[in-house]
């Protein structure tokens, strides 16, 4: 009776050591030696360090950290198409550069929270250090997590009804949510089945504009009928969650969340091709002095807003052109699209300019010299992943950062987003 007493204790101190293991390791000591602020430790009691799921889930943890099996097209075109990982989501120098440009139009308190809370779905639980986390974004040292394990799997509901974004509801806690109804018992976290984790509306919670109904969990259209943004995104896999368990095992995704470069999808479905690209039709009309007319931009049934999965900074320019039978330009116009930083999050976010099963109508007017004679008009339609910023704004930035490095970092990446980029061209004879 006392080994099995000794016995038991020993397995009960075991069971509390194992289970206390995560809160240990979070308010752990950095690498530089110094332990984080009360804060973090606070955010990190909730919001376990992915670090430490590492120990049982290395597997999706190394394909969400990015040291995983990254095929050649996700390095090369992963920047440009912005198929960036969830886990860059505050280290990333792209959302530092834009959040240090929104910062110098003097947002609300309210509108920074609004910001953090899809790159840090942990301020929607502590918002009161939404301004401590901004400043180390800002300073390129950001100490908690943004989209990590714990932030996405303690998420067990979403929003019945439309509203501002995020729509999804956290449950802090020990109860880990996920796809499988059969969770394995452990001693370090409850798992439980959630329907949310095979539908579109668990990505659409943050990713808002590309569906057409964020409370939907079926995407609408026969082309994609019974499929979900994790079919595509969370490249299809086998194996065991936990990779304790041998291969094999039942069917599981990728956690590295990959955007268009996923490789052949295009090119594979042509239907799908087809439905995702945006077209340009021309109606015009000419008269002696002008041409004038509407440029159709469509995009079919798939509920997608290509590009990239931002729904606040996209940009888009729509260029007509009206030349003569030589290729001359003898009118142009440039139509711009998307909001500047000054904009973002007052009010509600509208809509995108391209947005799936919609149509946008832009009329056009060009005005022509005296005995011009056009023979075609031609549309061409560019995007950009970001603003734009005004010198003045972009100088007001650059003058808060430390040194030259770090403006001349700043600058790449103004440079780099802000590039038009074609995404499709219609010519018309006149």
């Amino acid at each position: 009776m006392p080994i099995r007493r000794l016995a038991a204790g020993l397995f009960l101190l075991c069971a509390i050591g194992i289970q206390a293991l995560p809160h240990e390791r979070a308010i752990a000591q950095k690498a530089d030696g110094e332990a984080p602020a009360e804060w973090v430790q606070e955010i990190e009691k909730v919001f376990i360090r992915s670090e430490d799921c590492k120990q049982c889930h290395d597997r999706h943890y190394e394909e969400w950290k990015g040291v995983r099996e990254q095929t050649p097209d996700l390095k090369t075109f992963g920047r440009v198409d912005a198929a960036l990982l969830h886990g860059t989501a505050l280290e990333s120098p792209v959302f530092r550069t834009v959040l240090g440009l929104w910062m110098q139009t003097n947002p609300t308190p309210d509108e920074r929270r609004r910001c953090l809370a899809c790159h840090a779905p942990s301020t929607t639980v502590f918002p009161q250090h939404v301004e401590k986390i901004t400043a180390q974004i800002l300073a390129g040292k950001p100490q908690v997590e943004g989209i990590g394990c714990a932030s996405c799997h303690m998420i067990n509901a979403v929003e019945k009804t439309p509203g501002p974004p995020p729509t999804f509801k956290l449950s802090p806690g020990t109860t880990m949510y996920g796809p499988f109804a059969d969770p394995e018992e452990n001693l370090v976290h409850v798992g439980a089945q959630s329907e949310l984790f095979r539908g579109a509306n668990y990505c659409a919670s943050c990713h808002f504009d590309k569906v057409k109904d964020v409370t939907q969990k079926e995407l609408p259209g026969e082309i994609l009928q019974g499929t979900v943004c994790q079919d595509c995104h969370m490249e299809p896999s086998t194996g065991s969650s936990t990779s304790r368990r041998g291969s094999m095992t039942r069917a599981i995704g990728r956690h590295w969340f990959r955007g268009v470069v996923i490789p052949g999808t295009l090119l594979k479905n042509r239907n799908l091709q087809a439905e995702w690209m945006p077209r340009v039709d021309i109606d015009v009309t000419k008269s002696s002095g002008a041409v004038e007319g509407t440029a159709l931009v469509k995009v079919g049934s798939l509920p997608h807003s290509f590009p990239d999965g931002d729904p606040v900074l996209k940009q888009f320019m729509l260029i007509i052109a009206i030349k003569d039978a030589q290729g001359k330009v003898l009118a142009e116009e440039t139509k711009r699209f998307g909001l500047p930083y000054d904009k973002i999050l007052r009010g509600p976010i509208p809509d995108p300019f391209i947005k799936g099963g919609h149509t946008r109508k832009v009329p056009f007017t060009l005005p022509l010299a005296a005995g011009a004679v056009p023979a075609t008009v031609e549309a061409v339609l560019n995007y950009a992943l970001i603003p734009t910023p005004e010198p003045a704004l972009r100088d007001k930035y650059l003058a808060t950062l430390a040194n030259d490095k770090e403006r001349a970092e700043a600058k790449t990446v103004i440079e780099e987003y802000t590039q038009p980029r074609l995404l499709t061209y219609r010519a018309k004879t006149l």
